[in-house]
């Protein structure tokens, strides 16, 4: 069983990756090599670079450019790099597309212009003037609780016909949305809400684009790989058994840097701090996501299950 009849764009199982700093808060190239290449190890054979996660209204156009280089000559060819490079100016989307494609990326993901609100139409524009220019497949990402403005799902229909426009990254809570883009369209749906990975995977997505992933990776990758062995029943057990760590790292109140990186440090892993204007999580708070990844069973891989790609 399968969900989708073509291959997915940039891969199943995409983290959407932290960008490691140092104590002193300079970017940390060689923590991004080593967690990358641990992601990779544990299932994602797709990575996103500097999004919302990767904390990219922070982070300056040269070391955003700087990780996906690095990230690059950590993976190789064994994960699809999707490098993040929205912001509120096209011009600007543009010239972080063009740097990315050069530093090495398989695609970009384009958010919706955020503060100024723009209507539909220039919405649209937007997207197409980028992708127009950037030289790369274009992952699509609906977020408006943090940018205050959809993709209309009639957008999304008109977009699809935009050779380079080739996916989505779902943040709309939107279901009934997804589906009608789904049904009418081409486009390749990513579930950017951890909680929906294995809701939008039966109706059709190629897969997700998981914040969650950062801390368990093999965990988030098991779910998509037991639906396509056919054992829908273990793909539902591993989507609820996530739910603990899902909502403490998505839905306590702080944004899932934060969490991702009290969580990554406890373990050992490359994260380092946080930069302002968020701050870090605090020890009760680290505790608890602590006590709820250590919750979580063991993934063993069940017969025909092929998380790696």
């Amino acid at each position: 069983m399968t969900s989708t009849s073509t291959p997915p764009p940039f891969g199943r199982t995409l983290c959407a990756m932290i960008t490691p700093f140092t104590e002193a808060g300079a970017l940390d190239l060689d923590g991004a090599r080593r967690l990358a290449a641990h992601l990779v190890a544990e299932g994602c054979d797709g990575l996103v670079l500097n999004g919302t996660t990767g904390e990219s209204p922070t982070t300056t156009d040269e070391e955003k450019t700087r990780l996906v280089r690095a990230v690059r000559e950590a993976v190789g060819d064994r994960a699809a790099l999707v490098a993040g490079v929205g912001s509120a100016d096209t011009r600007h989307t543009i010239e972080l597309a063009l740097a990315a494609r050069k530093a090495g990326a398989d695609g970009v993901l384009v958010v919706t212009p955020y503060y100024s609100r723009p209507p539909q139409e220039a919405v649209a524009a937007h997207f197409r003037q980028v992708a127009d220019a950037s030289g790369l497949p274009v992952m699509l990402y609906d977020i408006p609780g943090r940018t205050g403005t959809r993709i209309e799902p009639e957008t999304l229909i008109r977009l699809a016909e935009h050779p380079r426009i080739v996916a989505v990254k779902d943040c709309s809570y939107d279901f009934l949305g997804a589906q009608k883009v789904l049904a009418q369209t081409g486009l390749a749906y990513y579930a950017g809400c951890d909680e929906h990975v294995l809701a939008l995977y039966a109706v059709g997505a190629a897969g997700c684009v998981s914040t969650v992933a950062n801390a368990v990776p093999a965990h988030i990758a098991a779910i998509p790989a037991a639906f396509d062995a056919g054992d829908t029943e273990r793909a539902r057990q591993l989507q609820l058994a996530a739910t603990p760590l899902t909502e403490a790292m998505m839905s306590a109140g702080l944004p899932g840097t934060v969490t991702a990186k009290a969580l990554l440090t406890r373990l050992g892993l490359p994260a380092g701090p946080v930069r302002a204007p968020l701050l870090p999580a605090d020890r009760h708070t680290t505790d608890d996501l602590l006590a709820r990844y250590e919750a979580l069973p063991a993934i063993q891989r069940a017969p025909g299950e092929q998380p790696f790609h």
